[in-house]
């Protein structure tokens, strides 16, 4: 599943590391949420130290590490009150039986604890410990103190202990832990989109990707396209708080998040399934893929042998997706591209009208540095004259970062639309 890392370069993560062989974890959850993209600073209690150094941290996280309370350096840059206001989250991992005591009876007698005190970020902890002092009564008291607080507690895993003991106590692993840190923030991000999205509550159908046309068992007809612009849409359109369904064509590209997939190879078969998504109930359809326009007119059963010098093979015309959908009686909100190698906006105004579409988005895939494999591009929105808008220019950027605007117009374009008197 992918996903972009954009989205979390504005959180704040503190990664609190208490006292505990399973510290030496803390360091490799420190490079998993960085792999994320956030934002990481780490607390350290003195027990924690004994097992890890700080400055293994401060070279993973790229920030000084925070261990004292009161320390002249960090106040002049940032003190305990700053640190608090800092963070968007604070995780706790390993969290120590005496750290969960602290916080459930409200001590303030060193940094982490006094930090917990002054956050009003959500805190996680993470426990880790001996089994007998996971399952023991004021343990579980203090845990339960800690929920009522509002403290998420992050189940122990069972299993064989440092100390020889086997049973639960044990922390989750980085990557599981950095996964649900991830998981909370896509889905506090879903929930404002849902709410405030410029694309709440709508279905949105992608296509993407090439499509493939077989000759016989081994050979087909393609071209050059990724399906990389459609995969950045696609999540752009989630993130907007769209329910998103993408019909991808034979493509290496991981699923953005939140979205529903559908691989499919021929023309044919992602008219069929772009058909079948239309019955289910869809609002904006966006045809990105880069469908092939023309099939074998009789495949071979089996593979085509070598013979001389010349091999003819008729082809026949492939529907026009986007036109057919666009055709229909109970027709949604329709975008198309147009990839072009000439007179780009004069084709592209062109399919336009021709094709009965709402908006259009057009590029120039001869330029080397916004091409079919490229990771920018630059484009040019058209819309139908019932709109009454003016074309867009969106100035060469990331794919992701031409989607969101494509996102934008898109959402425009259903607000602005001058219904004929």
């Amino acid at each position: 599943m992918s996903f972009d890392l954009s989205v979390f370069s504005n959180k704040n993560i503190i990664l609190a590391v208490t006292g505990g062989i399973a510290a030496y974890k803390s360091a490799i959850l420190v490079r998993r949420l960085k792999d994320y993209g956030f934002n990481v600073r780490v607390v350290m209690t003195h027990g924690a130290q004994a097992f890890i150094t700080p400055l293994t941290f401060q070279a993973l996280s790229g920030n000084p590490v925070h261990t004292e309370l009161l320390d002249p350096e960090a106040e002049a840059g940032m003190g305990h009150i700053e640190l608090a206001r800092w963070a968007d989250l604070v995780l706790v991992a390993p969290a120590s039986c005496n750290t969960i005591a602290k916080f459930a009876a409200g001590l303030a007698d060193d940094l982490l604890s006094t930090l917990y005190l002054a956050t009003k970020a959500p805190v996680w902890v993470a426990p880790a410990m001996n089994q007998q002092m996971w399952a023991a009564k004021p343990t579980q008291r203090n845990l339960n103190t800690l929920v009522e607080d509002g403290v998420h507690v992050i189940m122990p895993e069972a299993g064989s202990q440092a100390c020889g003991d086997v049973g639960l106590g044990r922390m989750p692993e980085p990557e599981d832990l950095a996964e649900q840190v991830k998981n909370y923030f896509h889905q506090a991000q879903r929930a404002i989109a849902e709410k405030f999205g410029l694309l709440a509550g709508k279905r949105v159908v992608i296509t993407a990707g090439p499509t493939r046309e077989a000759i016989d068992p081994v050979r087909y007809i393609s071209n050059h396209s990724t399906g990389k612009m459609g995969f950045a849409i696609a999540a752009a359109c989630y993130s907007a708080g769209a329910k998103v369904t993408l019909l991808a064509g034979p493509v290496s590209l991981d699923t953005p998040n939140g979205v529903r997939r559908i691989n499919v190879s021929s023309a044919i078969k992602m008219l069929d399934e772009s058909m079948h998504q239309l019955e289910e109930g869809c609002d904006v359809f966006i045809a990105t893929a880069a469908v092939a326009d023309y099939r074998v007119a009789e495949v071979a059963e089996h593979k085509i042998k070598k013979a001389g010098d010349e091999l003819n093979v008729s082809l026949v015309k492939n529907p026009d997706i986007v036109a057919t959908i666009a055709q229909q009686s109970k027709r949604p909100f329709m975008v198309g591209f147009a990839a072009e190698t000439r007179n780009v906006e004069e084709y592209a105004a062109g399919k336009l009208v021709a094709k009965k579409l709402d908006m259009i988005a057009c590029n120039d895939v001869s330029r080397a540095d916004i091409g079919f494999a490229s990771d920018q591009n630059a484009m040019t929105v058209f819309f139908a004259e019932q709109y009454q808008m003016e074309k867009r220019d969106l100035e060469k950027a990331s794919k992701q970062e031409i989607a969101q605007q494509l996102v934008e117009a898109i959402h425009d374009a259903l607000n602005h639309k001058i219904e004929p008197v």
